[in-house]
């Protein structure tokens, strides 16, 4: 199979981040069409996003472990291997599952820089069942990066993996 993702999607007005939130699920399915594994899954997952949307720095998973997170698939520069529930942006979304969306990570209470260059942040949970698997974390070097079509977009998208992965 081959697969060439887009070029970056275009965020510069709402309607241009729906129009490329749907590429980007497109994508998704198509890159997951006849794969179910979970790791090649996530690590292709985080490789679409990091290459396709613009202003990031870091996109991958935080598998959940008991009440701890453990770094998955992801693209960027090295990052915190483990978090606790109870700590960052990351242990708030797995905590309380509920997306986090920081347009400013030094006002958020016990932020967890792993790094310096991060101002924003997206963090997702992925539910399977009901049941908490993992978080899908999203840095950006730009202050307010993100906002609630973002979330809805890569909500979206993630819905997709879930779909198209198994889990066991």
């Amino acid at each position: 199979m081959s697969f060439e993702p887009a070029p970056s999607l275009d965020m510069s007005t709402p309607e241009a981040k729906r129009e490329s939130y749907g590429l980007l699920v497109a994508q998704a399915r198509s890159l997951f069409e006849g794969e179910r594994d979970w790791l090649a899954n996530l690590a292709q997952f985080s490789a679409l996003v990091f290459n396709a949307v613009p202003e990031l720095n870091w996109a991958g998973f935080y598998m959940a472990r008991a009440e701890e997170l453990v770094l998955g698939p992801f693209q960027g520069k090295v990052a915190c291997v483990r978090i606790p529930f109870e700590r960052g942006v990351c242990g708030a979304c797995a905590r309380t599952q509920v997306v986090q969306l920081v347009p400013d990570v030094h006002a958020f209470p016990g932020h967890i820089a792993c790094d310096s260059a991060s101002q924003s942040e997206l963090v997702l949970p992925v539910l399977v069942n009901g049941q908490l698997r993992a978080v899908f974390d999203l840095d950006s070097p730009v202050l307010g990066r993100f906002d609630k079509e973002d979330a809805l977009g890569f909500s979206n998208a993630l819905d997709v993996l879930v779909e198209a992965t198994d889990w066991a």
